[in-house]
């Protein structure tokens, strides 16, 4: 229990923070900014310049001179609106935001270091936690959260209609693909959790269980055999380099990072103590390539699907990188505390969070003592195929 104090546990961790960079008096958004910024004579070649600085080899091309270009084109437009614009999660034009913020943002610049921030808003989403707390608090009104959980989503228009084209979309054999379609599963749950109220999403994802029944339609959520699992495991850090390759991935990873950031300073062992921004930031990261999900019928044994095999040198680096999900405190708090818990309208606990992580060991306890999963025997395709969707929907 203590270990969760330690402060050279958490200083692993180090690696992977960010520090989170002020909004900008502007309020812009990039694909705004970067509009002004064109349409400057000043400002675009700047830009442009800064975009071959991290582009790859693009700083050779520059010439001799590249590192003075870079560090001028950065520092003239660290006074534009570019610097502090963000981008809204699941906005039309995603990518093409983010790219424009991450040219100004790169961790490293050829040999130049820069601060690494994230690039998303804050979420203004308050009330709808409020909401899911006043449900959860005092006793549990069911025995089948999770189950609770697939009925509501399926009254609410949205949610129902969205969740139902994930579902479709990740339970679909492709021809090309095998059993399922995954880049077409990872897209449908993205558009699933960017945009359907967190009321509904988190209900389905973090709903409490007391059973081995229960925990397996939590784990089931993001129908994990498309979307999830795979014949071999991949090495982490080279899941985590493809990640940061793309700018989606690289935002929720940083974001993430940010929300959900483990620390012995703070009276719940998690920095930033937003409950409702880390499991927003937890589920922002469903449908990459570091997609996290449970690993067992275990609340709190979350993590991507990878391990640390053949890292080599960089051994410790990996199981870093796995800690971080395995044994995130921001995580056991926040989301065993999901069901238990009662907020006020400010959002802080209105318990102590060490009784809350105290509570939750113990319902652990329980839970391990009581999951033995045992699934069914081989089934046609076709009739597999409807049996999940129908499953999916309804249960």
């Amino acid at each position: 229990f203590f270990f969760w104090l330690n402060s050279r546990f958490f200083a692993k961790f180090e690696i992977f923070f960010v520090p989170r960079m002020a909004l900008s008096a502007s309020g812009w958004d990039c694909l705004r900014a970067g509009d002004t910024c064109s349409s400057d004579d000043t400002c675009s070649p700047r830009l442009r310049t800064l975009r071959q600085c991290v582009a790859g080899d693009g700083s050779v091309k520059l010439g001799p001179g590249a590192r003075n270009q870079c560090e001028n084109a950065m520092t003239a437009l660290l006074s534009t609106p570019l610097h502090g614009c963000q981008c809204k999660r699941g906005m039309k034009k995603e990518k093409n935001c983010l790219s424009i913020y991450w040219s100004l943002h790169q961790s490293v610049l050829h040999g130049l270091s820069l601060v690494e921030s994230y690039p998303y808003e804050p979420e203004e989403r308050g009330s709808d936690y409020v909401r899911l707390a006043s449900i959860a608090a005092g006793e549990w009104a069911s025995l089948n959260r999770c189950l609770d959980a697939a009925k509501a989503c399926n009254i609410d228009e949205t949610c129902q209609k969205i969740r139902t084209e994930y579902v479709s979309a990740c339970i679909q054999p492709s021809a090309r693909s095998g059993p399922c379609n995954r880049p077409r599963c990872n897209k449908a749950l993205r558009k699933f959790f960017d945009r359907v109220p967190p009321d509904y999403t988190h209900e389905l994802l973090f709903c409490p269980c007391t059973d081995t029944a229960c925990a397996e339609r939590r784990r089931q959520t993001i129908v994990p055999s498309c979307s999830y699992e795979d014949k071999d495991k991949p090495n982490c850090l080279a899941q985590l380099r493809i990640c940061k390759a793309d700018y989606v991935c690289r935002s929720r990873w940083a974001q993430f990072q940010y929300d959900c950031q483990p620390s012995d300073l703070s009276a719940s062992g998690c920095k930033q103590e937003n409950y409702g921004a880390c499991l927003l930031a937890y589920t922002g990261l469903i449908g990459s390539t570091i997609t996290p999900n449970y690993l067992d019928n275990s609340t709190s044994n979350v993590g991507p699907w990878c391990s640390c095999a053949a890292s080599g040198n960089h051994r410790e680096q990996c199981n870093d990188f796995l800690t971080f999900f395995h044994d995130n405190i921001c995580l056991i708090i926040y989301g065993l505390s999901f069901g238990p818990m009662t907020f006020d309208l400010e959002g802080s606990n209105s318990r102590s969070p060490m009784f809350a992580f105290q509570s939750s060991l113990k319902l652990q306890v329980r839970f391990i003592s009581n999951f033995i999963c045992s699934f069914l025997g081989t089934m046609s395709t076709k009739f597999l195929h409807s049996f999940e969707k129908f499953r999916f929907l309804n249960f």
